[in-house]
């Protein structure tokens, strides 16, 4: 990437932002930092409702993360319009989330709206959801987060995201 490129950046979105996104964002940020693509990439995550605005994820999200050596400083935060201008992509973890995103998507957006368990590459279509935690452990969607989040860079990075 030249000096004057600006980096590809990515939305993780769930309902609170206290659990699935934060453990996306925090995947792909390391997936990204090992890589090396730091100045190439950007992530970040963000709210559907204002239900935690400004608190820290679920303990659980953050004890599987740290069980895998991944840090997570950030706190919960609500989508804001700006968003659908700032990033490049905006991935939702399940279908109601991206339902919630089409119909909050302005119609001048440039952004890529993408279903991020479609990067679960042998699953159903109507079975791709990155699990909701009440009903899923929390190890279970770190795997999950790690397999599709590692599959959507890979596609990214060779402009292979086909919508």
């Amino acid at each position: 990437m030249g000096k004057s490129s600006k980096p590809k950046s990515v939305l993780m979105v769930c309902v609170d932002n206290i659990s699935r996104s934060p453990i996306a964002e925090a995947v792909l940020h390391d997936a990204i930092c090992k890589l090396g693509l730091q100045n190439e990439w950007r992530v970040d995550s963000a709210a559907i409702e204002g239900w935690n605005l400004g608190a820290k994820p679920d303990p659980r999200a953050l004890s599987v993360l740290r069980h895998h050596n991944i840090e997570y400083y950030s706190c919960a935060r609500r989508l804001v319009l700006d968003d659908f201008d700032k990033f490049d992509y905006i991935l939702g973890m399940d279908q109601s989330n991206m339902a919630s995103l089409k119909l909050l998507m302005p119609h001048y957006s440039n952004a890529t709206l993408l279903l991020l368990s479609d990067f679960l590459f042998g699953f159903e279509p109507n079975h791709r959801a990155i699990e909701d935690p009440y009903y899923a452990p929390f190890e279970k969607i770190f795997e999950q987060c790690s397999y599709a989040c590692s599959s959507f860079l890979k596609q990214a990075r060779r402009n292979q995201i086909v919508i």
